[in-house]
């Protein structure tokens, strides 16, 4: 942990395309929530996507994805453990095939100024201005956010986007979340 007055802005893309998606994606955000050394400042809107470089098996499997900003005094190797933990918990299984479908995958787009390439973790994120359903969240909470050393705004990056894969914002009334979970903190 870093000192308790040194917080990370960090950005996360949360994303669910097995079970009730709407609630792991809650689950994630509640327990988020719930560490002592994380707090959870915004929250996107949630949007349907297609599957992106997933197997044609897969290509009908769509996700719900979201956006979520916390600051947090973990380092980014203790953050990075915390949110495998997370989608442990909500019953992720990692296999050889990449991008199959999963019940929760939160991936660290931005934290804070950090730059690095292990073969665990590429910050910032080495596809998220690619990617729409990354972007449309994002731009829905931190439109003038930069990436570090980019001179281009979220929303100037999604402007340029294609409109394919498809992401469409999810009507606030199917988002029913009902996930019962015996978690408890710290897991």
């Amino acid at each position: 942990m870093k000192e308790e007055e040194e917080k990370t802005e960090v950005i996360l893309s949360l994303g669910s395309n097995q079970g009730d998606r709407s609630a792991w994606l809650a689950f994630a955000v509640r327990i988020l929530s719930a560490h002592p050394h994380t707090e959870v400042t915004a929250v996107s809107p949630v949007y349907k996507t297609e599957p992106v470089d997933v197997l044609p098996e897969f290509s009908k499997a769509q996700y719900f994805n979201e956006v979520v900003v916390c600051e947090t005094d973990l380092s980014v190797q203790e953050f990075s453990d915390f949110i495998h933990r997370i989608e442990h918990e909500a019953g992720r299984v990692r296999g050889d095939t990449p991008n199959s479908p999963r019940t929760l995958d939160i991936d660290i787009i931005i934290f804070g100024d950090v730059r690095m390439e292990t073969e665990e973790l590429t910050l910032p994120h080495p596809r998220a201005l690619t990617r729409r359903f990354v972007l449309q969240p994002l731009a829905d909470i931190k439109p003038s956010f930069h990436f570090p050393d980019d001179p281009l705004t979220v929303s100037e990056h999604l402007a340029k986007l294609s409109d394919h894969p498809s992401v469409v914002l999810v009507d606030d009334r199917l988002l029913k979340t009902k996930v019962s979970t015996k978690w408890n903190y710290p897991f």
